[in-house]
């Protein structure tokens, strides 16, 4: 019988070992796009009927009716700074616009956030749409919007000034067509969505002893087609590394904080390839490294913010064992090298934790998504992304983010822009959405539009 060389056995397990990480990227895939060509037919029977009422098209075709409207608020709110911890300004001036579209009960909760209650009929139930407040830039930030053509520039306009905007155009919509739904309906501008904000606002939204939300549509970024149905989760460090320091020449030979995190960083990025290359996609980033006083001197500390991500929680856990692990080899052997001096300590600070939540593409609640954007021609896309929808995940609290509207670019930097291209297609989808989820009462009769006139 034929025996394969071992040469032969190496290249056939290199080959099934291909497949199978090809399989695994692979069938996710197949299977959202199962859900999506499964979820219309029923779905847009109801969007049909739900058409058919004079209320529900007065307030589909609103969006595009206010567009104006919508750009004066775009650039108000886009002109009010916003940096995580600092959204107090912007969350008074949508409380106030809450307020004036029509909602009575507006509140600000201990940490900011804006909160909003249109009363349904009662059924107990509780859908929220969501958009954060905050963007990355610092207080001092020249927020004034620049136009070029059809474009509009200023930090943050897109990210996610505009999804605050387009949650107010469906609450307009809501008001203008007089809909009353089945259950209460929250809206909600949070804090703590970017960077070392860390989802602050929505955790404390849904805390333990928290006043319950049912299903949460949160409203953030990516094209028209996009709907994000389960979460990237993060693990975020601020690495510290401390010695008594010293003369660079007169010290020599103590124990050196920056060469313990060269260390590190060394052995953490050679054997991270073992995680991150297998699996499910997994990364890592050294965002941000400082410390020291002098070219001339040791340094007394060392400090590095590190950024861990993945859709598998357990992945998750095991690159950031990886990561302590190689530190504290680093420091041991930065101990051992030294000739003098006191010993070197470290300390990992979690700065930022996002759970990974695996997301269920054939709950009622993305099917009525998916069917939504493809009753406006859309093929939408079912993704995993890192977004305030991440928490009720975790939870099992049914939640997606949905798009903001628009086309937009260069998100996180000075030169962000935003257009105006149809961006009433996305409030369209996101209003049809909320309306399948909270459901509508039948106080009026799904008559045609001219006997309602």
């Amino acid at each position: 019988m034929y025996a394969p060389s071992n040469m032969l056995k190496i290249q056939m397990t290199i080959v099934s070992t291909t497949v199978q990480l090809i399989l695994r990227r692979l069938l996710p895939i197949l299977f959202c796009s199962a859900a999506v060509a499964n979820a219309s037919n029923e779905i847009e029977t109801d969007i049909n009927q739900m058409l058919l009422r004079h209320d529900v098209r007065v307030a589909v075709d609103h969006p595009q009716s206010i567009d104006k409207q919508s750009l004066r608020e775009l650039v108000e709110l886009t002109e009010i700074p916003a940096p995580p911890f600092g959204e107090a300004r912007r969350g008074l001036r949508f409380a106030e616009m809450l307020r004036q579209a029509g909602l009575e009960d507006v509140r600000i909760d201990k940490v900011g956030n804006v909160v909003g209650l249109r009363p349904g009929r009662g059924d107990g139930r509780v859908v929220a749409l969501s958009a954060h407040l905050d963007t990355v830039f610092p207080l001092d930030t020249d927020l004034k919007i620049k136009y070029q053509g059809d474009k509009m520039y200023a930090p943050g306009i897109g990210d996610n000034t505009r999804g605050l905007v387009s949650l107010l155009s469906v609450l307009h919509a809501l008001q203008a067509a007089k809909i009353q739904t089945e259950a209460d309906l929250l809206f909600i501008g949070n804090v703590g969505e970017e960077g070392l904000g860390d989802l602050r606002g929505i955790k404390y939204l849904f805390r333990d002893g928290a006043e319950p939300i049912d299903a949460l549509i949160a409203i953030d970024g990516g094209s028209s087609h996009r709907i994000v149905y389960g979460g990237v989760g993060s693990h975020r460090y601020r690495i510290v590394i401390k010695g008594p320091g010293g003369h660079s020449w007169g010290a020599f030979g103590m124990a050196n904080p920056h060469h313990a995190m060269g260390r590190g960083i060394a052995r953490f990025v050679k054997k991270a390839p073992v995680i991150t290359s297998t699996g499910e996609k997994t990364s890592f980033n050294i965002g941000r490294i400082g410390g020291g006083t002098s070219v001339n001197s040791i340094p007394f500390e060392s400090w590095a913010e590190v950024d861990l991500r993945s859709g598998n929680q357990e992945k998750l856990d095991e690159i950031d064992a990886l990561l302590r692990a190689s530190f504290t080899q680093a420091i041991v052997e930065e101990n051992a090298a030294r000739t003098t001096g006191q010993l070197l300590q470290i300390d990992f600070v979690k700065v930022g934790k996002r759970p990974a939540a695996a997301g269920n593409a054939d709950i009622p609640l993305v099917k009525r998504a998916v069917a939504a954007s493809q009753h406006f021609g859309f093929d939408p896309s079912l993704e995993i992304s890192s977004t305030d929808a991440n928490l009720p995940i975790s939870l099992g609290i049914p939640a997606i983010t949905v798009s903001r509207g628009g086309r937009s670019g260069n998100a996180h930097s000075p030169n962000e822009w935003w257009q105006n291209d149809k961006s009433y297609l996305a409030v369209q989808i996101m209003l049809l959405t909320l309306l399948l989820e909270s459901g509508i009462t039948d106080v009026l009769a799904a008559e045609p539009l001219a006997e309602q006139q």
